[in-house]
């Protein structure tokens, strides 16, 4: 099988959505693969935490912070988009109308219902040696926020800890607890 390029993913992605298809696709090692809807809660996480780090980024201008949707064509063979993702200001001044053509500076994989945890670690390992600064692994399964970087080994967080990520964000600070899904009691109506 000949190995597929992102101008061919970009074909195969055209004719899915005239014939009224809605998958979304990335391309690794120029092979195509169709990425599912997360859970929602899984969905809500990612929610969450591109809001609270949108409140910290866009005020500051320091950079833009995309969803699951956004596009980063890495290499040749690679299509890719994180649950998560932050590029500083630097290094994209203006969005584009197509994919970004570069690697992001943090990269977050949220654990879906299905997911397996090594297939998630791998990406952010992946990530990490073509130059992301920072790669986080939420883990709603486990209340754990893995923080992983280029040198040093991961960090685990805990529901108690906070997590910072002052290479990319100076005094920024998330408290796990507040990245995981509300439970509303009936009072709330």
């Amino acid at each position: 099988m000949s190995m597929m390029s992102v101008k061919d993913l970009e074909t195969v992605q055209s004719t899915l959505s005239e014939a009224g298809l809605a998958y979304q696709l990335e391309l690794k090692e120029g092979k195509i693969q169709i990425v599912g809807p997360s859970d929602i809660v899984s969905s809500e996480i990612g929610g969450i935490f591109s809001r609270l780090l949108g409140n910290w980024v866009y005020p500051g201008r320091l950079g833009r912070v995309f969803d699951s949707a956004g596009g980063f064509i890495v290499s040749d063979r690679n299509l890719t988009a994180p649950d998560v993702s932050f590029v500083r200001a630097s290094r994209l001044k203006q969005s584009v109308r197509y994919f970004a053509e570069l690697v992001p500076d943090l990269v977050v994989e949220i654990k879906s219902q299905n997911d397996r945890i090594a297939a998630l670690k791998q990406k952010i390992e992946n990530f990490l040696e073509l130059g992301a600064q920072v790669g986080i692994l939420i883990d709603p399964d486990e209340l754990t926020v893995t923080v992983y970087r280029a040198s040093g080994e991961p960090i685990v967080l805990g529901e108690e800890d906070i997590l910072t990520v002052a290479e990319l964000f100076p005094g920024w600070e998330l408290p796990i607890r507040e990245i995981w899904t509300p439970v509303f009691d009936d009072e709330q109506e």
